[in-house]
């Protein structure tokens, strides 16, 4: 029985070309990448089987090469939204789904070019259909602003950067889809959705998870390149990502800017009663144009 039609909403979801939809690949030596891939589609001829345009596509592309499980995270403007999990099958360069791929109104009028090749993917779990309520999102958005304000002091980690203003910025604003990608105990990356994770600081020292209210609260936001996040209805999935775990995070707003954040996992703990994660920033990574993929930090 086909998984994606007993979800008739996601595959509503799939067809609208606008719709938000993240794309979680993996190096062979486990670290997670994740990006927008709005082009991700029904195939239309082989059940539960999606097909994407490699388009501003660099590190997902090398990644596909080396291992082909994948995570994907499908979610609406309603904040309605299917995790899923899947394995790569190989690229067509030319055929019907690229010609599919390349008549959509995304590939036909943007301004660079078509798709080098079309990806196929044959789905083999959704994982986890959620809805979050707006209510939610500001609270867990306040939630997280307000854990991170008491950040205290802290231990380095090895290889932290300082998060560019643009970036910090964007991920500061709370109008933004956000989600954080991992591995699991099989080894698939799993995207769930962040939608509370926001910069903490600044600087180049982090700030342990275990936070407390101390004198150096402030000097350590003022040092701490951190992204923190009120894990939400990814709770459950993330007690069990151990510290030091690598983590990736990616951004998209409203207006089409799109950076990736990769680091590694600080641990969980619970702050007001609700579970409060962290993770350190070693890198950061340009979503679109002019130069997609590319390390500006």
């Amino acid at each position: 029985m086909s998984l994606l039609k007993t979800h008739p909403d996601l595959l509503q979801a799939l067809s609208q070309e606008m719709t938000p939809k993240f794309l979680a690949t993996r190096s062979a030596d486990g670290i997670p990448n994740v990006v927008p891939v709005t082009s991700l589609m029904l195939s239309g001829d082989v059940e539960d089987r999606l097909i994407f345009g490699n388009f501003l596509l660099r590190k997902s592309v090398g990644n596909l090469d080396q291992d082909p499980r994948v995570g994907i995270l499908v979610i609406t403007p309603d904040l309605e939204g299917w995790m899923l999990q899947g394995d790569f099958q190989g690229w067509q360069q030319t055929g019907a789904y690229a010609d599919r791929l390349n008549s959509t109104d995304l590939l036909r009028y943007n301004a660079y070019t078509g798709i080098r090749n079309a990806g196929i993917i044959q789905v083999r779990a959704v994982l986890r259909h959620f809805r979050i309520p707006k209510l939610r999102v500001l609270g867990d958005y306040l939630l997280a602003r307000a854990a991170a304000r008491l950040c205290p002091t802290v231990s380095e980690v090895e290889g932290a950067i300082t998060l560019p203003r643009p970036v910090r910025e964007r991920f500061g604003q709370m109008m933004a889809v956000r989600v954080l990608a991992f591995l699991d105990g099989e080894g698939y990356p799993l995207t769930v959705p962040m939608l509370s994770l926001q910069p903490v600081g600044v600087g180049v020292k982090q700030v342990a998870p275990q936070m407390a209210t101390s004198a150096s609260s402030q000097r350590a936001q003022q040092a701490a390149p951190l992204l923190v996040c009120a894990e939400g209805l990814a709770a459950d999935l993330l007690e069990s990502l151990p510290d030091g775990a690598p983590v990736a995070a990616s951004l998209l707003t409203f207006d089409v800017v799109s950076f990736q954040a990769k680091g590694k996992w600080l641990g969980s703990r619970r702050f007001l009663g609700a579970p409060v994660g962290a993770m350190a920033v070693t890198s950061v990574y340009a979503g679109g144009p002019p130069i997609p993929g590319r390390r500006v930090a």
